[in-house]
């Protein structure tokens, strides 16, 4: 195998070791009519219904696994996915939908999520399951707002260098759903939410926007977003005076914590991306590569990102004190603000940025992709790249600072080889990068 190939397989099984399979039976299992979920237990003696609910990438492939444990005693549910990231399910219904950007898929998908949820009764039980990608996937409007506002928006949030935390703040209170306003829907019924996580430190109210968890933002927070990436004058005048005038007290809040409305209600964290840290060290371990977890937190601008982890590299590949062949891992996921209009996303802009720090440098190869198998708005999960990477293009008279420039890294990736394609992986836990020295 070549250095592009064990750092592939390396980063794979971080990705296999956070699939829905592996997680959902190791916290879900069933004892006659006794559910355990993580150390809870729940009895189903007088449950009448059982609705499984959900929203993100990997929440089809999380219900086809819970489907598994309780078969038949599942009376409904609807779960939505990212296009591209559905399975076909027995007692559940599945729908795909826009993301990052919402579109009518999500609204229809929220509008029966939310009917499924009014159905519950206290003799009911709620199991819904969240995964990365739910907060663009369970799309809902406020009174009075086109869906085109919130596509706009949407996409000015993504592109402008907000944080997650940031942008879900902002979905949060232009939502009837998320931040915790979906337990008011379902309750009195029990309930139990299954959460995958991508949001680095796995803050449960960030996590697909926290549709089940109580939220300590408001209306005024989401301003303050609005402010400070200078989108007051991008937005329409209905979604920012649905802010202003929620900050004014004439809509509803978000239930905040503390709310006795999430007593009993239980939020069961079942993987991470240090998860798949942990399982891609043990595989380079097995391959030879004395190996370092450095980061498990990644979330500054990709330049700094990507300036940060050449440098470690670099000192590691001078170090001779330090055990070769080695292996760098890190996971996160770095903020980008784009500026050009090409075609990528954050692992190819990182992978290509760092190729060209790479160029006269033998002896390191780095692998930037996303658990989820996606992207930005590409097909490919990331790249790999080492010193030769960038002397292939300008072999052939092009100039790779300018792919990077106007943030066309899938094209450039197309054109010279280094992508890493996995299809839909049916799990999400932010990003991996494997870096390798010789």
């Amino acid at each position: 195998m070549n250095n592009h190939e064990i750092a592939e397989k390396i980063f794979m099984a971080g990705v296999r070791s956070v699939l829905p399979e592996k997680l959902i039976t190791g916290i879900m299992k069933l004892e006659g009519n006794l559910l355990i979920v993580g150390e809870n237990k729940i009895p189903l003696d007088n449950i009448k219904n059982i609705y499984v609910i959900g929203a993100g990438k990997a929440s089809a492939a999380m219900g086809h696994y819970v489907e598994t444990i309780l078969g038949s005693r599942i009376t409904g549910g609807h779960i939505v996915v990212k296009h591209g990231y559905s399975c076909k399910l027995k007692r559940i219904e599945v729908s795909e939908a826009g993301h990052p950007v919402p579109d009518a898929g999500g609204l229809r998908a929220a509008e029966d999520i939310v009917a499924i949820s009014s159905r519950a009764t206290e003799n009911d039980l709620v199991i819904c399951l969240i995964s990365g990608g739910a907060s663009a996937l369970l799309a809902d409007l406020p009174p009075g707002i086109l869906p085109e506002e919130l596509y706009i928006m949407n996409n000015l949030l993504i592109r402008c260098g907000a944080s997650i935390h940031e942008i879900n703040c902002i979905r949060k209170h232009l939502s009837r759903i998320k931040g915790g306003q979906l337990v008011r829907i379902i309750r009195p019924a029990a309930l139990v939410t299954i959460i995958l996580s991508d949001v680095i430190g796995n803050p449960l109210d960030v996590i697909g926007s926290g549709p089940t968890v109580p939220d300590s933002s408001t209306f005024g927070d989401a301003l303050k977003v609005i402010e400070k990436y200078n989108l007051s004058s991008d937005i329409t005048s209905g979604l920012l005076n649905y802010l202003k005038d929620g900050m004014n007290g004439l809509h509803p809040e978000t239930p905040k914590p503390g709310d006795p409305l999430f007593e009993g209600a239980l939020n069961i964290l079942a993987g991470t991306n240090l998860t798949a840290l942990k399982a891609s060290k043990d595989k380079a371990i097995s391959l030879g590569y004395k190996t370092f977890i450095i980061d498990a937190e990644l979330n500054d601008d990709i330049e700094s990102v990507c300036e940060s982890v050449f440098n470690m590299a670099v000192s590691f590949k001078n170090n001779k004190d330090i055990q070769k062949p080695a292996c760098l891992l890190y996971g996160g996921e770095a903020t980008v603000k784009v500026t050009g209009n090409g075609y990528g996303g954050r692992n190819q802009h990182l992978a290509l940025s760092t190729a060209l720090r790479l160029r006269n440098i033998p002896g390191i190869t780095l692998l930037s992709a996303g658990t989820d198998g996606t992207d930005g708005p590409t097909d490919a999960a990331g790249a790999v790249v080492d010193s030769d990477t960038v002397g292939k293009a300008v072999l052939l008279n092009e100039d790779p600072v300018n792919y990077l420039a106007e943030f066309n890294s899938y094209v450039f990736f197309k054109r010279f080889g280094g992508h890493i394609i996995t299809g839909p992986t049916y799990t999400n836990v932010m990003d991996l990068v494997v870096v390798l020295i010789e």
